[in-house]
């Protein structure tokens, strides 16, 4: 099969597009044919080793954890799909090696879910992590009616989704923190934009005198301390940046996990009309490169998506 692969850990030099065997197939897995992969901030975290002493790396290393695809062949454990379906998958193991830049990726059957239907290839592989990310993280704020919700990043991957996915959740109110090149873009997702910055308590403040009910923070660092002294009541505060200093503040940290279930609420979502990807660009697998340079650059509103 044709993929991206790193031979050791450093700069996105050193990914390219190699003829590298087709992965196993064990008897829960199954073998999706990716048609598109999401490329998240933790694919260019993981290229340079800075989750090496989390998670074991094996080279030839193939990144991504994002995927669409066609289901190819399935282990003989599998029961919940079959050839032909039409998948999507955020496809982390506890180690990494076989990623889903590639034109084949062996996914453990709880990674994956159906594609949504009304979903471009390119939208449903930018949907697994980062629409799990936003997901987990409301729910495990409680988030529902009657709340107002701060997220950070609002144009963002994970924070374009968490938007939406706050006002679905019945949030009354979601206020999103972008630059103001992006306001029209966060307003149009059903948030009060607000700029981010020195003096960001003072603009909240001005938008919501009472404060917020729950904070989502992306960033870590002063948009935490910021999000925590905002609260209205502590401890519906979740960082998926900051384990450390989210817990002093009494709030909780969130690691994306996989769940069948919660990806089929996504799927649902995007079905309904109720949450939508926004791709901001889309390159071949072999532009794996130029599309985590893009990523790694920040500021890049919605999702960068390789098509395979």
């Amino acid at each position: 099969m044709k993929a991206i692969a790193i031979d050791a850990y450093g700069s996105a030099d050193r990914l390219a597009l190699r003829d590298l065997p087709d992965p196993p197939v064990g008897p829960d897995t199954v073998l999706v044919r990716v048609r598109a992969a999401g490329v998240n901030p933790v694919d260019w975290r993981i290229r340079e080793g800075h989750l090496a002493g989390a998670i074991p790396g094996h080279f030839p290393l193939v990144p991504g954890w994002d995927a669409a695809g066609v289901v190819a062949a399935v282990g003989p454990a599998v029961t919940g799909f079959s050839v032909g379906d039409e998948v999507i998958g955020y496809v982390r193991r506890d180690h990494i090696q076989h990623g889903t830049y590639a034109e084949l990726v062996p996914a453990p059957e709880r990674c994956l879910a159906d594609k949504p239907v009304r979903a471009s290839w390119a939208a449903a592989g930018g949907l697994p992590l980062a629409g799990l990310t936003a997901y987990q993280a409301l729910r495990a704020t409680r988030t529902g009616a009657g709340d107002t919700v701060l997220v950070h990043g609002a144009a963002g991957g994970v924070g374009h989704l968490a938007v939406q996915l706050a006002r679905a959740l019945g949030a009354d109110r979601v206020i999103g923190t972008a630059g103001e090149a992006n306001h029209d873009f966060v307003r149009a997702l059903g948030a009060e934009p607000v700029r981010h910055g020195v003096g960001l308590a003072e603009r909240v403040r001005a938008v919501a005198p009472d404060g917020v009910d729950v904070a989502l923070d992306l960033f870590g660092g002063e948009a935490l301390h910021v999000s925590a002294a905002l609260l209205s009541r502590p401890g519906r505060l979740v960082s998926v940046a900051d384990p450390e200093h989210v817990t002093r503040l009494g709030g909780s940290y969130l690691f994306v996990t996989p769940s069948t279930p919660d990806l089929a609420v996504l799927a649902g979502l995007v079905d309904a009309g109720r949450l939508t990807v926004h791709v901001e660009r889309t390159f071949p697998l072999a532009q794996a490169a130029a599309a985590q340079r893009l990523v790694q650059a920040g500021h890049v509103r919605g999702k960068v998506v390789l098509e395979i």
